[in-house]
């Protein structure tokens, strides 16, 4: 993924495209008592993960046969893993926790925008993971991964928006528990908070020289530090991918654009060698 902001300080997000009649084709058949997101049974979601070449790309891993899990007794929370052979912890492969949310700012957007509810579909977890595959000394993890990723992201993220469109909510929103996770997000989703938006792209292009995993533990160590306030210590919000037409104006107007350049142009980082030293070791 690119994840460095455009001249305008921000990067819109790439847009997904998938097509109505490739998935529905797929979503049929009697709904049993435990459907995801209340609509879809598990022999409905493994039709459309076999649509969108999912298992084909398992297979080339050496990830088969596979297992599924959906566990809804927190409704509308569901978690639904898919695991290597067998329901073990050590062979899970995805773990997704989501629901249906709805999601209202604490302060009005911008004058263009007024304070309103919106509905989303909230990504509150996401494991995506080759149990087969272990770290080494050449190919170190990410702070919080077990194992190496699929690079099938993009995929689930698609499969996530057209989701949301068949449901008709307003977008995706996630609440990014690592600051790498932030940077990741960032080619799709925005930052409610403008602030925030631009200091997080303000940190990766200030170290735009520093490797991204580098980066990343440098964060998560706390060896990051901030002008006049110390040590910089990461704070989730909420990162929205938009659907809706007034959300997405409001990510793309002056209004947002100068508010997230103004804080990274005002930004001043340092990385503490020495606490990363210690640290890191």
């Amino acid at each position: 993924m690119k994840l460095f902001p455009s001249k305008q300080g921000i990067k819109a997000p790439e847009p997904f495209f998938i097509e109505e009649k490739d998935i529905l084709s797929d979503l049929h058949g009697d709904k049993g008592s435990c459907l995801f997101l209340g609509k879809y049974s598990l022999m409905e979601i493994s039709a459309v993960l076999k649509k969108r070449n999912f298992f084909k790309d398992a297979q080339k891993k050496g990830l088969w046969p596979l297992e599924y899990h959906m566990d809804t007794s927190e409704f509308p929370l569901q978690r639904f893993q898919i695991f290597y052979k067998e329901k073990k912890e050590e062979n899970l492969v995805v773990d997704l926790k989501l629901r249906e949310g709805t999601f209202q700012p604490k302060d009005k957007l911008s004058p263009d925008v007024p304070l309103s509810r919106f509905n989303f579909l909230l990504l509150e977890w996401l494991t995506l993971q080759n149990p087969l595959l272990e770290f080494s000394e050449e190919f170190s993890p990410l702070p919080g991964q077990k194992h190496p990723g699929l690079n099938l992201g993009k995929k689930v993220l698609e499969l996530f928006t057209y989701l949301a469109r068949l449901c008709k909510l307003d977008g995706l929103l996630a609440f990014p528990a690592y600051f790498h996770n932030a940077i990741l997000f960032s080619r799709y989703f925005y930052f409610v908070n403008p602030e925030k938006q631009g200091e997080v792209l303000g940190i990766r292009k200030t170290f735009r020289h520093v490797p991204f995993k580098q980066l990343a533990w440098i964060v998560y160590l706390d060896c990051l530090r901030e002008k006049d306030l110390g040590t910089y210590e990461w704070e989730a919000e909420e990162q929205v991918y938009p659907l809706n037409k007034q959300l997405a104006a409001y990510f793309e107007s002056k209004h947002y654009r100068n508010r997230a350049r103004r804080t990274m142009e005002n930004l001043e980082f340092t990385i503490d060698w020495e606490c990363f030293k210690k640290k890191n070791k």
